[in-house]
């Protein structure tokens, strides 16, 4: 390139200065030596340096030949975040379950101090202060060679209306719940149908503060109304306030008479959301499939031994989101015009969240505490991991008797390994 260069400038001289019969000819060799396109090799030898010769894309970049001007070239930057640095981030976001750099940059120094307590990472004065500093969109950045998109179908709906009663139950409205503070909650339910409604199978019941985002997922039978109220008194034990208010959807596993009375016997505010309204319990919603898909998936689980699983990984998983998965709330939302824009905290645990409470006795607080100090967010990890590997390989055993069996019904939808 830079012999063409040293070429284009001579010629572009002698060019200048021809006639027109003389411009041919130097125009022929010149193509000849460089190898250019006619029309560019003309246009090139006709301007002087630095002049604009054409624009392209769609915001019009200008185009300048600069005849004798070497390129420049990028130095190159010895990069600030090491392979040692990755492979520690990597490591903590994997343990996180691969949150995104917004949630988890501001999580970095609560977590790694509670790591290397546990002995699960080991680093440098150096690489911890890298990582204290690094910003979100750094991580998102390092983060995306290794980063797998998993796109996975949609779950069936298993609402199905409740009786009269629910005129009774009052529409949840802004004068019902201050949603400033903890125990008001929103209550759905997630079916484990495995893409297969025939039969009887089981549901995970999700609780969600609206507060401090706190969870509490149980697994159930069926939808009967006794294993509902049973899942919803499990959960009043479970939560570190008290609970003031439920909000669910109009199913008759919630619009029935049975929990009517238990939540009117607990003094505990019984609200339903609009019917078809499904964002009208959009926290409950999201946690839905960031915490109960993202852990038992949407397969088909349908026996007492299944339940027990899905139980016991409820009881690691539980402590594992409140604990260490931060999570943002949207604070504000604009509209102008066409356009949204939404403005979120900074993310925190919903620990974090449930201790920064007043509200909430100093004795509470400080049981949290110690519970905290006492868990490994990675033993955790490893415990969920196992507890989902024993589902898929019930699963997957279920399917091949089923395939082996001529009388049985088939699933209609099969999972392979």
């Amino acid at each position: 390139m830079r012999h063409k260069k040293e070429i284009t400038a001579e010629v572009s001289k002698r060019y200048k200065k021809a006639k027109k019969k003389q411009k041919k000819i130097i125009l022929d060799e010149f193509v000849a030596l460089t190898g250019y396109n006619r029309n560019y090799a003309s246009r090139i030898l006709r301007l002087y340096y630095g002049r604009h010769i054409g624009s392209i894309g769609k915001g019009k970049t200008k185009i300048r030949y600069v005849v004798g001007k070497d390129k420049k070239h990028k130095k190159d930057r010895k990069r600030y975040y090491d392979d040692c640095t990755k492979d520690i981030l990597k490591k903590i976001w994997i343990i996180l379950d691969m949150p995104c750099g917004k949630r988890l940059a501001p999580f970095l120094p609560e977590i790694i101090l509670k790591l290397e307590v546990f002995g699960e990472i080991e680093m440098d004065s150096l690489t911890r202060q890298k990582l204290h500093k690094i910003s979100a969109s750094t991580i998102d950045r390092l983060l995306k060679p290794v980063k797998e998109k998993l796109r996975i179908g949609k779950g069936r709906s298993f609402t199905k209306p409740g009786t009269l009663l629910k005129h009774q139950i009052p529409i949840k409205t802004f004068s019902d719940w201050n949603d400033a503070i903890p125990g008001y909650l929103e209550a759905d339910l997630v079916g484990h149908d495995g893409g297969n409604g025939c039969g009887e199978f089981s549901f995970s019941i999700n609780f969600t503060d609206v507060a401090t985002c706190w969870d509490e997922p149980v697994a159930i039978k069926n939808k009967a109304q006794k294993w509902v109220v049973e899942a919803t008194d499990t959960v009043r034990g479970r939560l570190p306030f008290e609970m003031l208010g439920i909000d669910s959807d109009n199913g008759s596993e919630f619009i029935n008479n049975h929990f009517f009375v238990y939540c009117k016997d607990h003094k505990i505010t019984f609200t339903r959301s609009r019917s078809y309204k499904k964002n009208d319990s959009c926290y409950v919603e999201q946690k839905n499939y960031c915490v109960v898909r993202r852990a038992v998936g949407y397969l088909r689980y349908d026996t007492d031994e299944e339940l027990g699983i899905l139980n016991e990984l409820y009881g690691y998983l539980r402590l594992y989101i409140n604990f260490f998965i931060p999570v943002r709330k949207c604070t504000s939302k604009t509209r102008t015009g066409s356009k949204t824009k939404k403005n979120y905290d900074a993310a925190k645990t919903p620990y974090r969240r449930v201790l920064e409470c007043t509200g909430i006795d100093d004795k509470i607080k400080a049981r949290l505490r110690r519970q905290y100090d006492g868990l490994n967010p990675a033993e955790l990890k490893r415990k969920i991991t196992t507890l989902q590997d024993r589902l898929l390989k019930l699963s997957a055993l279920k399917q091949q008797v089923l395939r082996e069996s001529t009388g049985e019904l088939k699933p209609s939808i099969e999972y392979t390994y």
